[in-house]
């Protein structure tokens, strides 16, 4: 999500510049990236995004200089099932056949950039797709699947629904709120902070996040609003305010809470709510996280995020947290 959030970004703060945009469209076997990857190349040499983990750049590279001088898209197939591929010299290795399409896009921007980023802004799905295959060399390119009507599939064409970036609302502006805020935008999440103090839930202490909200933990219900798609992490370290923030959260629709801390602390928590008149069940408990994070031994406030962007991570994909070696099942599915 981070990927095609900067290559939008790119293509509209260089509305002057013609670019290449190249877009793994196919894969069989193994590769580092799954279709939908994409690599932008602007007229002055910047790029941003990638396509495969470093083996394939150079020569998309240099397809991608040849298409913005011609302005013809070409179809690169690149076959890394050869150990000893003489093509790229020592062999890479990949276990794979990959196909990337490379397309000139205008100074005129397409239709699509301007639409795919009014829905990422407002969070919402879009399906993008990419026609590649020359039986329907006229439409060759990426359009919003809408503009093109009736126009039949095929197998020639890669059909992408992009989603909104998961959303992650930390509850508790303190110092070891500021890598985990870091980390999440790193992997392209869109990140809210909420605390009850303006000198902590500062623009200084948190550029990078999407939203910041100062208020009480009384008034929550009011200012932050919370879908069953959403994630939240309590980090307040003031036990009032995270009795207040639970009893908003654990009634609510989130798919994930995690609140921080050790287990007896968390069991007061719940301790607490019960007093209130908070009748806790066994589908609420589902959704806590806590202590929050996986258990990757982690100790400074940067391993933590670590831990806790990795826990979400598994949710998110459906998976159970193993070693990668110990996996019988194919990484990507």
């Amino acid at each position: 999500m981070a990927e095609i959030t900067g290559i939008l970004k790119t293509l509209s703060d260089a509305p002057d510049q013609s670019a290449a945009l190249a877009t793994l469209v196919s894969v069989e076997g193994s590769s580092y990236r799954r279709p939908g990857a994409r690599l932008l190349l602007l007229e002055d040499g910047r790029s941003l995004g990638s396509i495969s983990g470093g083996c394939l750049e150079e020569d998309v590279l240099i397809r991608m200089r040849q298409v913005l001088e011609t302005g013809r898209p070409v179809i690169a197939a690149y076959d890394t099932t050869e150990e000893n591929d003489l093509v790229w010299g020592s062999g890479i290795g990949c276990q794979g056949i990959v196909q990337v399409f490379i397309e000139r896009i205008g100074t005129q921007r397409p239709p699509w950039t301007a639409a795919l980023a009014g829905n990422l802004r407002t969070r919402t799905a879009a399906e993008v797709s990419v026609v590649f295959g020359e039986a329907h060399r006229d439409l060759r390119g990426t359009h919003l699947t809408s503009e093109l009507g009736q126009h039949p599939p095929g197998n020639q064409v890669f059909h992408e629904m992009i989603m909104p970036a998961p959303s992650l609302t930390l509850f508790g502006a303190g110092d070891d709120a500021i890598p985990l805020v870091r980390i999440a935008k790193q992997v392209g999440w869109h990140v809210r902070v909420f605390d009850s103090r303006p000198r902590y839930a500062a623009r200084l202490r948190f550029p990078e996040a999407d939203e910041l909200t100062v208020a009480s933990t009384e008034s929550l219900a009011e200012c932050v609003h919370l879908d069953a798609a959403s994630l939240a992490v309590v980090m307040t370290h003031r036990f009032a305010e995270d009795v207040n923030i639970l009893r908003c959260l654990i009634a609510g629709p989130p798919a994930y809470i995690g609140v921080l801390g050790p287990r007896k602390r968390m069991d007061r928590l719940l301790a607490e709510l019960r007093k209130r008149g908070v009748a806790i069940t066994p589908q609420m408990l589902e959704r806590l996280y806590s202590p929050v994070g996986l258990d990757l031994g982690a100790s400074t406030p940067e391993s933590i995020a670590v831990s806790i962007v990795a826990e979400i991570q598994c949710l998110l994909s459906g998976r159970n947290p193993i070693h990668l070696r110990d996996r019988t099942a194919p990484i990507h599915e």
